[in-house]
């Protein structure tokens, strides 16, 4: 996949994972390890697979947190979906 079209996809995980970030209802932990995995898919220095991968590995530990609310779970589940269409290619 061209980075063109990873751009688009890489923005829509963003939001959505800071959707989660944004959201009172989610436990100050969780909102913590969401913020440094969008700070994660930031970082130039990295090739997009890449970041994608480090975000996902960091996602899929807070997914099985038992103190996150419902939305969140399914809201990280299509971030994580995205990051994962990315980190595929």
């Amino acid at each position: 996949m061209r980075l063109v079209e990873q751009v688009p996809k890489l923005a829509k995980a963003t939001t959505t994972l800071q959707q989660i970030a944004d959201s009172n209802i989610t436990p100050r932990n969780i909102r913590k390890i969401v913020k440094d995995s969008i700070l994660m898919l930031q970082d130039p220095k990295q090739s997009l697979a890449v970041r994608a991968a480090n975000a996902i590995s960091l996602l899929d530990e807070v997914a099985q947190d038992p103190n996150m609310p419902s939305f969140a779970r399914v809201t990280l589940w299509s971030a994580v979906s995205e990051l994962e269409s990315i980190r595929e290619q």
